[in-house]
């Protein structure tokens, strides 16, 4: 059976056309006279522009606005997954995202994209908060090299934490299948205690409640012995140890109240005040020593591309927002009128633990198709937000081997757009012009989308041969040909005499192809 090597752009969904024509050329003169079964193999295996069976390189996409657009795909999205599966190039999805369970959040994008994704190649805002416990998910070895030691993330897993964020309950859920055993939310405290916060919508938060495990302080809670105030106390009285704001949050003003709250709060005691007004100097040495409630955030985007034409706010605008209101309650209540400092940690891109806890996972995944972890020796980073993906990528530097470097391209189909924008202060992310971009904003290159972005890189890399004067892209029927980017490397390209006898021979396919008159037309047919 004679095939061409159209059968293989078929089972890339890729048209034949949107690949650089040389590329294509070497593909039909190596499937002329072989089984279709056996095109794709044996072409990597022999053709002189293959890379090894796992590559010394991969890739980091951002999805939001680089492959999705809320729940549509972006154009190419699919082809380019595809097209590094099939050619066994490692790659992850990190994101800044989150909200949902890895495994949940990984099914969604496998029916959006059709690609083969497992919970390994995918990292969330929120995901290496699991490796600040001990946890039994099937990448705890992996994850073990996280925050803290051992005891430190013994008593953190059986401690109460309090988590913000996501609809209803679903993070109270990501949380506890992380391992945290004991997960409350703010429509545990305001269902147990309305008057926490007045304005709060009940009939919203009474369907993903649940019962607080100890009651909250007050000042007016008596013992069976004595009439005078009950001091408050960790054993009978609800003690919150942590915070951590997994996704962005819906109520900004009942999370507002209650992290104030517990901030303030003496020892995550909730319901008392770290600072209570008193004359006593005694009293005033005890609270000097009091330890701020540890409080950690998932991601400091203050701004993500969604449906909406202009950027939407993200969790880093409610950090923000946050902020402002923190410091002006601390203030206001300050003697001297100055705020009190607040003490947070904020993960996610471009923090250097994110990058880190990313790459390890992309080393494992990388191990797992065949590649020897120790070999990795660059990451392409493909986001569409200079302040994280960009900034992020070009600020990491690898624990893991100092030959592995990290390069970022920034792409125009999401927050990202060097056309100006209706007015500077409807997107701050977006410049009239690329050299606006300074610092460890500045990417290595910027593209219209993420096809462009990996083919520019495969072109780099040497996988793909650069477009001569002489060897223009074929018109891609609306799908945008392979960049002819070079970066100072030479390819080898086939023989001149070789390349333009099998060129002459497609143009005459093509033309069969167009004419039914004239013999031959099935041969070579686009895909």
């Amino acid at each position: 059976m004679r095939a061409s090597g159209s059968v293989l752009f078929r089972s890339l969904q890729v048209p034949r056309q949107s690949l650089h024509p040389a590329f294509h050329v070497h593909l039909q003169w190596h499937c002329r006279s072989r089984p279709a079964s056996t095109q794709f193999r044996r072409f990597l295996q022999t053709t002189p522009l293959h890379q090894p069976r796992t590559p010394d390189f991969a890739f980091a996409f951002d999805i939001d606005g680089v492959l999705l657009r809320s729940s549509s795909p972006l154009p190419l999205a699919l082809q380019t997954l595809r097209l590094l599966h099939d050619f066994r190039i490692p790659y992850i999805l990190l994101t800044n995202g989150g909200g949902k369970s890895e495994s949940a959040r990984v099914a969604e994008l496998k029916r959006l994209l059709g690609a083969e994704i497992d919970e390994g190649m995918f990292v969330q805002s929120h995901t290496p908060f699991a490796s600040y416990i001990e946890h039994d998910s099937p990448f705890a070895d992996l994850d073990s090299e996280g925050n803290g030691g051992k005891e430190e993330k013994k008593k953190l897993k059986d401690s109460t934490i309090l988590v913000l964020g996501g609809d209803g309950d679903s993070c109270r859920k990501v949380a506890e299948s992380y391992g945290f055993k004991h997960v409350i939310t703010p429509a545990d405290i305001i269902c147990a205690h309305p008057p926490t916060w007045l304005l709060a919508n009940m009939h919203l938060h009474k369907s993903h409640a649940r019962p607080l495990p100890l009651p909250i302080y007050t000042p007016t809670t008596t013992t069976t012995s004595s009439s005078s105030p009950q001091q408050p106390d960790p054993q009978k009285h609800l003690r919150i140890h942590s915070v951590f704001v997994f996704a962005d949050p819906r109520d900004w003003a009942l999370d507002t109240q209650l992290l104030i709250d517990v901030l303030r709060s003496e020892n995550g005691i909730l319901g008392t005040t770290a600072n209570p007004p008193s004359p006593s100097p005694s009293a005033s040495a005890k609270t000097s020593t009091q330890t701020q409630v540890p409080l950690h955030f998932s991601n400091p985007d203050i701004l993500y591309a969604a449906t909406h034409h202009l950027p939407r706010m993200g969790q880093g605008a409610f950090l923000a927002s946050f902020l402002g209101a923190w410091n002006a309650v601390t203030s206001t209540i300050s003697p001297n009128n100055t705020p009190q400092t607040l003490e947070y940690t904020t993960i996610g891109k471009p923090s250097q633990s994110t990058f880190e806890f990313a790459e390890r996972r992309l080393r494992q995944h990388r191990k797992k198709i065949g590649g020897r972890e120790g070999e990795l020796r660059k990451v392409y980073m493909i986001g569409d937000n200079p302040r994280s993906d960009i900034q992020g990528g070009n600020t990491y530097r690898s624990p893991f081997s100092p030959k592995t470097k990290w390069e970022t391209i920034l792409v125009r189909s999401g927050v990202y757009t060097d056309s100006p924008s209706p007015s500077p202060a409807d997107n701050p992310d977006s410049h009239t012009h690329s050299d606006d971009l300074q610092g460890d904003q500045k990417p290595t290159t910027i593209k219209d989308g993420v096809w462009d972005a990996i083919t520019w890189a495969l072109v780099r890399e040497g996988l793909l041969a650069t477009p001569t004067p002489t060897n223009k892209p074929r018109k891609s029927s609306g799908i945008p040909p392979i960049e002819g980017v070079w970066a100072g490397m030479e390819w080898p390209p086939p023989s001149p005499s070789r390349l333009q006898l099998i060129e002459a021979e497609l143009k005459d396919q093509e033309r069969s192809q167009d004419d039914p008159a004239v013999p031959g037309g099935e041969v070579g047919g686009g895909g």
